[in-house]
């Protein structure tokens, strides 16, 4: 492959990385409550021994096909980045270069779902079992097929911009493909919200009432401006209760389950204050701006780790439609590869917006209470080993959270939860 253009891009590959480890390393709440008294996580102290064996089980049960789907990822990735299998299968296609660009994108993502499809229905399996999900098998079988379609779209285009640049700036492409990676993070990170969720829920907005007039006025007295609360009809997929806020700007919005209406209406404020933190203290956009330029940092690094895969996957370019295989390998391995720093940076986040809730409410037993149904409903992970707690949490597990609540009402003279 072109060697050409190899020190620009390790120069600039150095400098994000240098830019992005010193905006995260600044900006991140390490510290969520300085010098408040320590307080242990200990699920003993707040579940019951049925709840901690039934988490338990449920985690079992879970892990072995979630493990064995990440196996599949992995080794498919590693086939293609490692191998010449993937080249001289797409060496069979015919057309316009375009053309079997796109063909081999549907070809590489559809042979990985056909692998981990029976893995999803064993999973989903297990979610019935445990009365977490409500869907039916059709309405699963929709889902999986529409997260399909957009991970083959937005996969297709961007390789087909890096092909594209690829042909045309062969030593150069990875500054236009770069700057472009970050826009289109941007881009999305915008659109989400009116483009992409819609394909999975309805939306409308929270129906007027007391619950209502409260979580407004609770929005305004933090200093949030929040036009709406909108309702996920996620009842029709699962049992679990959740909340988040997506989006910034124009399209930032506050969600909540519908599922979350049925419960205690203090509750459901603890929640959204929870949510409020995270608009007040903009980590949509802070999150987008960060996977930004870790997106340009990304495609920097492809440019150089294709050069050295060149020989061995048989890709003479990334302008040859046949590099199709390597570039979903090794954008399926980057995925893989940053995701623990991405939990790390994510759990610390989130444990600030409990610390706004805390704030906002002034209210750690009802918190308390928040966060035992929660995990009990959603049958969280109440210890997770180290291996599932870098790869897969990026939220503090209940107990943390139940413990930082405790920290702040010692720290603020509260009743101890």
């Amino acid at each position: 492959m072109e060697r050409s253009g190899t020190r620009g891009a390790a120069f600039a590959l150095a400098g994000l990385g240098v830019l992005l480890i010193v905006v995260v390393a600044v900006t991140t709440p390490w510290q969520v409550l300085s010098g408040a008294p320590a307080a242990e996580p200990d699920p003993a102290r707040d579940f019951s021994a049925q709840e901690i064996a039934r988490a338990q089980a449920f985690d079992v049960a879970t892990s072995v096909p979630s493990y064995l789907s990440l196996g599949v990822t992995l080794l498919v990735a590693g086939v293609l980045v490692l191998t010449p299998f993937g080249t001289r299968a797409l060496a069979r296609l015919r057309g316009p270069w375009w053309v079997r660009v796109l063909i081999g994108v549907v070809a590489v993502y559809g042979v990985s779902l056909a692998l981990k499809w029976p893995l999803g229905m064993w999973l989903e399996t297990v979610l019935r079992e445990y009365g977490l999900s409500t869907q039916t098998w059709a309405a699963w079988t929709g889902d999986r097929l529409k997260n399909f379609g957009l991970q083959v779209a937005l996969s297709a285009i961007m390789i087909l911009v890096v092909v594209a640049l690829a042909r045309k700036w062969p030593r150069r492409w990875w500054i236009p493909a770069s700057a472009g990676a970050f826009v289109l993070t941007v881009g999305l990170s915008f659109a989400y919200p009116v483009l992409v969720e819609p394909v999975f829920n309805d939306f409308a907005p929270l129906p007027a009432g007391q619950l209502r007039t409260d979580l407004l006025a609770m929005a305004e007295r933090d200093g949030v401006p929040v036009n709406d609360v909108l309702v996920a009809d996620a009842s029709r997929r699962t049992t679990a209760l959740n909340a988040y806020v997506s989006g910034f700007g124009a399209t930032r919005r506050i969600v909540v389950y519908d599922n979350l209406l049925k419960e205690p209406a203090k509750e459901t404020e603890l929640i959204v204050a929870h949510e409020l933190g995270h608009a007040k203290n903009g980590d949509v956009l802070y999150g987008t701006l960060v996977g930004g330029l870790g997106a340009a940092l990304g495609t920097c690094l492809l440019f150089l780790v294709a050069q050295g895969l060149g020989r061995r996957t048989e890709v003479p370019t990334l302008g040859d439609p046949r590099a199709v295989g390597l570039l979903v390998g090794l954008i399926s391995l980057g995925t893989f590869l940053s995701g623990p720093a991405q939990n790390l940076v994510s759990r610390h986040i989130e444990a600030r917006a409990d610390a706004h809730a805390l704030e906002l409410t002034r209210d750690p037993v009802t918190f308390t209470t928040m966060q035992k149904r929660l995990a009990t409903r959603n049958i969280s992970d109440l210890s997770p080993d180290i291996v599932e707690y870098v790869l897969y949490v990026s939220h503090p597990t209940a107990p943390q959270r139940i413990a930082m609540a405790r920290s702040w009402a010692l720290l603020n003279g509260a009743n101890e939860p």
